[in-house]
């Protein structure tokens, strides 16, 4: 008996028509059946926003006449788009969800901000084996080839072995020809940051606007991390969770005298 195909909810940040999101579903199409929700336009850097006070549209469209997908351009956010596929669009839950290619990093820090990782977690937060996937290349002449043999193996992985729950996965690929990449690490998140600023400019009827700028900051020595990884040419993998207690903590809390209220959890 021929097994069923595995349902595959392709989505990303960066639009329907990047092409990151278009090498992805050229990948998933080898595995499984493949259902598109992205967003009609740009959404980097969206975090966990959700559409709450506009209406929200989700229209068939085909962006490839030769596809064989189902495509799906949403006006929401890409965790819109995960919702709005779960609930009104699959029919059912997908045995996986994954976002990208982003076309640019989502490593350290940036994972907080992340349209893409967003979407990932999204999901994650339905119970669908998720990952989000990125590459360290902002231009959208990027070349993704390099990319896809790890996608495809990362992607076999999770759909013979699920993934613990609660727990989604980072990828992040370096910027390199396949030859250079030295194959893939488990990692951490680095403890890396953004130092910020704002430029200050007016604009031609003189009214102050700011643009926001930054460097971004690595102060994590640690060879286990998913910077480390990237910057030695490795692929990072980061299992990344939406439980964002801090348990470590916990204990220490517990010890203060919150005069008048209750205290344990």
């Amino acid at each position: 008996m021929t097994p069923t195909p595995p349902l595959i909810l392709v989505t990303n940040d960066d639009g329907i028509t990047a092409p990151g999101i278009r090498a992805l579903i050229r990948v998933m199409n080898e595995i499984g059946t493949v259902v598109v929700v992205a967003p009609d336009k740009p959404q980097s850097a969206m975090g966990h926003a959700i559409t709450i006070h506009d209406a929200l549209y989700c229209d068939p469209v085909v962006v490839d006449k030769d596809a064989v997908q189902k495509e799906y351009s949403c006006s929401g956010t890409p965790v819109d788009c995960v919702k709005i596929a779960a609930r009104q669009i699959l029919g059912r839950k997908p045995d996986l969800c994954v976002s990208g290619i982003n076309h640019g990093s989502n490593s350290a820090i940036n994972v907080m901000y992340s349209g893409t990782m967003s979407a990932a977690i999204e999901a994650g937060i339905q119970g669908v084996p998720a990952i989000g996937f990125s590459l360290l290349d902002y231009g959208m002449d990027a070349d993704f080839e390099p990319s896809l043999p790890y996608i495809r193996a990362i992607v076999a992985q999770v759909l013979a072995h699920g993934l613990p729950k609660g727990v989604v996965l980072n990828v992040n690929i370096p910027k390199l020809v396949h030859s250079e990449i030295k194959g893939m690490k488990i990692c951490r998140q680095a403890n890396a940051h953004w130092l910020e600023d704002f430029n200050e400019r007016k604009n031609p009827m003189g009214k102050t606007y700011y643009w926001l700028t930054g460097t971004f900051v690595n102060e994590d020595k640690g060879e286990d991390t998913d910077e480390w990884a990237l910057q030695n040419g490795y692929v990072s993998i980061v299992p990344t969770q939406f439980d964002l207690t801090a348990h470590h903590a916990l204990q220490e809390l517990n010890s203060w005298d919150f005069e008048g209220g209750e205290r344990e959890c």
